[in-house]
């Protein structure tokens, strides 16, 4: 395939309630959508970077420089006979693993479209349901975030994680499971604590929570593993996880039990691979999670968690649980069991909708041959 033509569009679409974690607050999330065209195939990818670095060092106008200054001019033009191809003229870029993957996934699509098979086939999927849970925010009250879960829940949702913040924690868990005892449950602390709140985390333990997730530095390893000592409760990995080798080394330390994958955070789906072959390898369980993507990269995720380690609920719920009118068609949705269907159309398995894209697209730029 020669790669003939790729476009950037800055994107901000209005989420349907306030998101609130302990980074911050958020009304509307911005990403940047990626196009590639070649040999009369389209394909779409969604680089989930965001306008400040709370999450990831990377940014919009980071990605941006990063995608139109070295990682197109890499590929543009040029024949390719698959996804390998590309990562192999871009290897000498370092980091930037969000615009990687943002390009990596439209590609991706792209060669899955044009060998007429869907993008879970092309990634190695093997389910063609996936089970599926959803994030709940920080709330007002407890008997608000008792109220929104209490939704969820008859929305089909098996699986619970909340967000917690230094004190906004363990009441919040109390009050979740005095309300609701048998449910699935995970909690979210995005870095927020230290090991100094180390008496907090252990209370944790009398909650039957199935993981808690990052409770320490964004970019720490070794103090999981002495927390994770003195805890039952699983910790799962996130923001700490960047490729295979944090993955063998957080392993090898003992700091998780679980890892949570996210494509744009480790540089893409060939990565995400790696990480989940070798925690499959350990007996080590990954689950996806979500980054508030459209169902753009929501067709991705769902793609790539039909791989057969993702054994817990990913946090890919369905499009209205973010987005009163999403870009693609048709929506996701989550059924009665707690499950969504991946798409078996050929790559993402959605169609783009081209005029509700335009509405929410702030720039655009694209790049010819």
């Amino acid at each position: 395939m020669r790669i003939k033509r790729i476009e950037l569009r800055h994107t901000k679409m209005e989420l349907v309630s306030p998101f609130e974690t302990s980074l911050g607050v958020e009304l509307f999330e911005e990403h940047i959508i990626v196009r590639v065209d070649g040999d009369g195939v389209t394909g779409w990818g969604e680089c989930v970077v965001e306008p400040t670095p709370s999450y990831s060092y990377e940014t919009l106008q980071t990605a941006w420089h990063i995608l139109k200054d070295f990682l197109i001019p890499g590929i543009l033009g040029k024949e390719i006979t698959g996804v390998g191809d590309a990562l192999a003229l871009n290897a000498w870029v370092r980091g930037h693993r969000m615009a990687r993957a943002g390009l990596e996934a439209a590609l991706s699509d792209a060669f899955a479209r044009a060998r007429g098979v869907s993008l879970s086939a092309f990634l190695g999927g093997t389910r063609v349901r996936i089970p599926v849970g959803v994030s709940v925010g920080l709330q007002a009250t407890p008997a608000e975030l008792l109220r929104v879960i209490g939704g969820y829940l008859a929305d089909g949702y098996k699986r619970i994680k909340i967000k917690i913040a230094p004190g906004r924690d363990i009441a919040l868990v109390q009050a979740v499971r005095k309300e609701f005892p048998d449910i699935q449950l995970q909690v979210d602390a995005n870095s927020a604590f230290t090991l100094n709140d180390s008496d907090m985390l252990r209370s944790l333990d009398d909650y039957s929570l199935q993981l808690v997730e990052q409770p320490l530095g964004y970019d720490d390893i070794y103090d999981h593993s002495l927390l994770q000592r003195q805890m039952r409760t699983p910790i799962c990995l996130d923001e700490s996880i960047y490729n295979l080798s944090d993955t063998r080394a957080a392993l090898a330390l003992g700091s998780c039990r679980i890892i949570n994958i996210k494509p744009g955070r480790v540089g893409g789906y060939t990565e995400s691979i790696k990480i989940h072959d070798f925690c499959a390898s350990q007996n080590v369980p990954v689950w996806h999670g979500g980054m508030d993507e459209s169902g753009i990269g929501r067709a991705g995720n769902v793609a790539l968690a039909s791989l057969s380690n993702f054994m817990l609920p990913g946090d890919i719920s369905a499009t209205k649980r973010y987005y009163r009118e999403d870009i693609v068609e048709p929506a996701f949705e989550v059924d009665a069991d707690g499950t969504m269907a991946v798409p078996t159309k050929p790559g993402i398995g959605v169609d783009v909708m081209m005029e509700r894209l335009e509405r929410v697209t702030v720039r655009k730029e694209e790049f010819r041959m």
